[in-house]
């Protein structure tokens, strides 16, 4: 197959083509994953926010999509990254084959799953730790949820499935040094330092043993070691369940950083029905390759959608922001 050629202006929202790729399970009450692929003398960049974020965020989400198509990543320090398989808020039989395709060592699980009943978290997370056998690592994310009370509750019913840590258990600065207080798991932030204006908040407030670091709600792959340095806090680097192409500048990260402590959640292609690249940055032996992504014209257009909606997003987010900033 062969790459796409440039088209117009390259590395503008002009120039870019958009997507839309059916999810394997419901992710963030979401069945399909969209975004808009921009092409530069760098490589290809991906501006995928989700649908609720305004211009102001989106910002972010073009500058990291900006910085792929213009200035390439940082040099790596490694080759290959480790990641842990995602398991959506399914149920445990699901949850058990999702662990076993995934081929990885460390698990992330969903919990807290609008609807659904604290009972069920519990099952899926056994049956996470029956397919990970008593050597696998779990963490379980409830996306800010859960309030206090409900989070020490359901996480010291969760701590005999031996937590690397739980990610996000409420929403706010205040609730997330509560709950840390009164609970033997680590914690780690994830929306609490994406969407601060200052991520020092998060260890002055002291909130997290852990942050989570996602480069296009940061800006960038240069925004977000910035923002390491300043937490001073070990990093998980995560994806936002892009194409190929998004996980790529995910991977850039990971393998920038000094210290890599944890897997990162970036195993996260395998959620998608499709990829826009003929080699998509697939685990191999729990493991992510360090390497550039090249999208494929026939692949694209299998996917393809009317780019006139996304276009004019990315252009509402460039006006509300520097891309150049990352």
């Amino acid at each position: 197959m062969t790459a796409v050629p440039g088209t117009g202006t390259e590395g503008e929202p002009a120039a870019g083509r958009s997507f839309a790729i059916g999810l394997r399970n419901r992710f963030r009450g979401i069945t399909v994953r969209e975004g808009l692929l921009v092409r530069g003398p760098a490589g290809w960049g991906e501006f995928s926010p989700f649908a609720e974020y305004g211009p102001r965020e989106c910002s972010r989400w073009w500058a990291a999509c900006h910085e792929a198509a213009h200035r390439g990543f940082p040099a790596p320090v490694r080759d290959r990254v480790p990641v842990n398989v995602t398991v959506p808020a399914v149920g445990p039989g699901r949850a058990a084959e999702i662990v076993r395709a995934g081929g990885c060592a460390t698990a992330k699980v969903k919990v807290a799953e609008r609807g659904q009943d604290p009972r069920e978290d519990l099952e899926r997370v056994a049956a996470v730790r029956d397919a990970l056998g008593p050597a696998g690592r779990i963490r379980v994310d409830a996306n800010g949820a859960w309030d206090v009370d409900t989070a020490v509750r359901v996480v010291g019913r969760l701590e005999r499935f031996g937590l690397e840590y739980v990610e996000q258990p409420c929403a706010t600065l205040e609730e997330l040094a509560r709950v840390r207080r009164r609970i033997g798991v680590p914690v780690a932030a994830d929306e609490s330092v994406r969407r601060a204006e200052d991520p020092l908040r998060v260890r002055a407030a002291g909130a997290a043993d852990i942050v989570v670091l996602k480069v296009q709600p940061l800006g960038g792959v240069r925004a977000a070691l910035r923002v390491a340095r300043a937490c001073g806090l070990p990093v998980v680097v995560s994806s936002a369940v892009e194409t190929s192409v998004g996980l790529a500048a995910g991977v850039a990260l990971a393998a920038a950083l000094p210290e890599l402590p944890y897997a990162c959640g970036l195993a996260t292609m395998q959620m998608l029905t499709a990829d826009v690249t003929a080699e998509p940055l697939l685990p191999e032996d729990g493991f992510l390759p360090v390497r550039a992504v090249s999208v494929d014209e026939w692949r694209l257009r299998a996917v393809e959608t009317d780019a006139s909606a996304w276009r004019r997003r990315a252009e509402a987010a460039r006006a509300a922001g520097d891309p150049v900033q990352s």
